[in-house]
């Protein structure tokens, strides 16, 4: 780390796509982060050991109402979902004022991010897919050896980079997802996201699992950028209805639910954030 001279700063840890505290995705974030260095926020993000840490501050662009800087244990991203959504609950929490009426303007390495709130829920718009398509016959068949499958067994596969380099996996049913035990050695340094669809009256439509190898949490618990790919893939091929809403966290005794919408202005993905811990954190 540098040598700044550290001070108490507001911090928050929020649980994103869940209105029950401890049952979603856990996300630590520094409220006011100005002259931190990009090596004490990295530092900070592996000393958190949870998957994403986010460091709040003032926009370059006069559009947008706070920027973001959203980092993992070991590498910062340029988008993700569930720091996207705690972020924006913890800069609402600590007093932020959008510019605009129910919806927040957020900047971060993507660019310029929206996010709708209305009555404690919160949704922001899936950012464009910067890489999409089917994998090659080899990924294909690493998919199948990691995820222990017949390559039958994959209904499709396609890249959904948003940020994060994900290729999402679509089997035939939730009880498929929910089954897997994956080699994570054989998935190398592929980020995998699997969904399945539940049967009707399941009260959700889709079940999501999503693997990160090499992180802190190799299965994370409710994975936002994720889910905003694999709704533009499924929702665009007539897989899934234009609202729609899925599990995740279900194996990990989590329970995220996100909801998905599509409209004239995009798609939207969204689920409530609670705060479990406010304080300060030394920095």
């Amino acid at each position: 780390m540098t040598s700044e001279s550290p001070r108490s700063r507001p911090f928050r840890q929020v649980d994103v796509f869940s209105d029950r505290p401890y049952f979603g995705n856990p996300l630590a974030v520094v409220v006011d982060a100005e002259g931190l260095s990009t090596e004490t926020m990295q530092h900070y993000a592996n000393w958190t050991n949870l998957s994403e840490t986010t460091f709040l501050l003032p926009p370059t662009d006069r559009r947008a109402d706070y920027r973001v800087r959203i980092f993992t244990a070991s590498e910062e991203f340029p988008f993700a979902g569930h720091p996207t959504l705690g972020s924006a609950h913890a800069w609402l929490e600590a007093g932020g004022v959008p510019k605009s009426v129910g919806v927040l303007v957020q900047e971060c390495g993507a660019g310029l991010v929206r996010v709708k709130h209305d009555a404690g829920q919160l949704a922001f718009a899936a950012p464009p897919l910067t890489r999409f398509g089917p994998v090659d016959e080899s990924v294909r068949a690493q998919l199948a050896l990691a995820l222990r499958l017949p390559d039958q067994a994959i209904v499709d596969a396609s890249w959904l980079v948003n940020g994060p380099q994900w290729i999402g996996v679509l089997l035939e049913s939730a009880e498929q997802v929910l089954a897997l035990e994956p080699d994570v050695i054989a998935m190398g340094d592929l980020k995998v996201g699997v969904i399945g669809p539940h049967s009707e009256g399941s009260g959700v439509d889709f079940e999501v699992r999503t693997f990160i190898p090499g992180d802190a949490m190799v299965e994370d618990p409710v994975t936002g950028s994720f889910n905003a790919g694999a709704a533009q893939w499924l929702i665009g091929s007539g897989r899934a209805p234009s609202e729609y809403v899925a599990a995740q966290g279900t194996v990990l005794g989590r329970a995220g639910r996100i909801h998905v919408s599509a409209g004239d202005d995009g798609i939207w993905v969204g689920g409530s954030a609670v705060t479990c811990i406010e304080g300060t954190a030394l920095l």
